[in-house]
């Protein structure tokens, strides 16, 4: 029987993670407990030696799971929302452990608004339409197999919120998870199997390979059974997937500005800026990545930000700073070098990326802040880590046109701190962003603290929006002429 939080539940939990009463615990497992595809000795149901026998698989859980009902859907979904909050604390760990990235605590609370706030099959709903000429229906249907490329930022997150949606979608799925983080991935598809087992549903619903590769990524492209592709991932991966020439959904990178004008609360917009910063140590492509401040509150929002957890570094520490968090890469095809992110840095605590610059402070310091310029690459690259350059404007004006730059056209995220409408109204027609978040924590933006359902696939570039189980279907008409109108 799955357990039914109540929204006061879910604000405990988020409350609980916010406040960080305490320090990160401990990961819950060490690396030689588990690996791609057993755990603490167990064999983890649905991961293969072979791509095309994962897709075989998850073609028999198509046909089986679409000679279900949609209660016998639901059902499989209610037991994987009850192991999900079972097992969360388990798969955070696991998550840190491999990735080195992120907090175990923010971890668990992600896979509880996994659990509760993703739609299942009441997303599924049919239209009718009737006139003189008879009774038009339309339907959502499933498309097949879905291939689907998950992140190591939030990997089984991810793996478990699409395996909702696609499932009550009455599709089956093959995950080709990133090399990154095969293990904890693969651990969510084993308990998605586990799930369906213990609902009546197939052994194997959703499934995977033991070493994802780009190899076993074109496989999964260029396979017959393979009807959509869904991509959660950085600009190079969902290029490959909009370029397969199949029916494609992209969930691409972001840079998400906040803006802050002299309306705001400033205490509030400073906790809430720092807040979704540090969430998961910034890993959430919503996360702010760089803040615009008027001027004249500009001082009053880094007190409130210091009050809430930051720490301020000086122009010079931000330099040295920028030159190990930022590494020169070379393309191998044009020998162009660019800046990117060093893996090292991604998701780490705050403190530990102080101590590379030899500042020693402790647990309570969740954020790195800093006045910089707009050119500054802070400002630039999304870091994926708890640094938050801050750069101050003269008016709404100017705040808007750097934001807008900034945000370099992904059109994902933005965030505004505004008691003025006008101002509110005039960022969101300009950055045209996916979300757009007013006086709240980024992950406000995801049903956390928000109102509406949760999805970590936010499908910008090719217009899908924050995806639920109806972005996995297909819509079908079925016509009854001049018959079946009863008024």
């Amino acid at each position: 029987m799955a357990i039914n939080w109540t929204e006061a539940d879910i604000e405990k939990v988020i409350k609980a993670v916010i406040s960080n009463i305490a320090a990160t615990p401990k990961t819950a497992v060490s690396n030689d407990e588990w690996n791609a595809s057993t755990y603490h000795g167990r064999r983890l149901i649905g991961v293969y030696e072979d791509m095309n026998d994962a897709i075989a698989a998850a073609t028999r859980g198509y046909k089986a799971v679409r000679a279900m009902s949609l209660a016998e859907r639901e059902k499989i979904i209610d037991v994987i929302r009850d192991l999900c909050r079972k097992e969360a604390p388990v798969m955070a760990a696991l998550g840190v452990a491999e990735t080195k990235m992120g907090r175990v605590d923010h971890k668990t609370a992600k896979h509880m608004l996994v659990a509760d706030k993703t739609p299942g099959t009441a997303d599924i709903v049919a239209q009718a339409k009737t006139g003189d000429y008879g009774l038009t229906l339309t339907e959502m249907a499933p498309f097949g197999v879905v291939g689907s490329i998950t992140p190591s930022t939030n990997p089984s997150e991810t793996v478990i919120c699409n395996s909702i949606g696609m499932i009550a979608a009455g599709n089956g799925v093959v995950f080709n998870p990133h090399p990154g983080a095969i293990a904890t991935s693969n651990y969510a598809i084993d308990l998605v199997n586990r799930a369906s087992k213990m609902a009546g549903g197939p052994e194997v619903l959703v499934a995977s390979v033991v070493k994802p590769t780009l190899d076993t990524a074109n496989t999964m492209y260029q396979h017959k059974d393979i009807r959509l592709l869904v991509c959660t991932g950085g600009p190079g991966v969902v290029r490959s997937v909009l370029s397969s020439g199949k029916k494609a959904i992209g969930a691409g990178a972001g840079n998400p500005p906040v803006i802050v004008d002299d309306t705001a609360d400033v205490k509030k917009a400073g906790k809430d800026i720092n807040d979704g910063c540090c969430f998961d140590n910034n890993l959430p492509c919503i996360a702010e990545k760089e803040v615009f401040a008027f001027a004249n509150i500009a001082d009053e929002l880094i007190s409130s930000m210091l009050d809430a957890g930051a720490y301020k570094i000086d122009k010079a520490t931000a330099a040295r700073l920028a030159e190990i968090v930022l590494v020169d890469v070379k393309n191998k095809k044009t020998g162009v070098v660019s800046k990117t992110v060093s893996r090292d840095c991604v998701g780490r605590d705050a403190k530990v990326l102080l101590e590379k610059v030899g500042i020693h402070v402790g647990d309570e310091v969740r954020c790195i802040i800093c006045e910089t310029e707009f050119e500054h690459p802070f400002v630039q690259h999304e870091l994926m880590m708890p640094i938050l350059p801050i750069v101050r404007v003269r008016d709404i004006d100017e705040a808007i046109d750097l934001a807008v730059k900034a945000e370099h056209g992904n059109r994902h995220t933005a965030h505004m701190h505004s008691k003025n409408i006008d101002n509110l109204t005039r960022f969101a027609r300009a950055v045209e962003t996916t979300i757009f978040v007013k006086n709240a924590p980024s992950y406000a933006g995801i049903g956390f603290g928000g109102e509406g359902h949760t999805t970590f696939t936010i499908a910008g570039p090719t217009g899908e929006g924050l995806t639920s189980a109806r972005s996995f279907t297909r819509y079908r008409r079925c016509v009854l002429s001049e018959s079946f109108r009863i008024i």
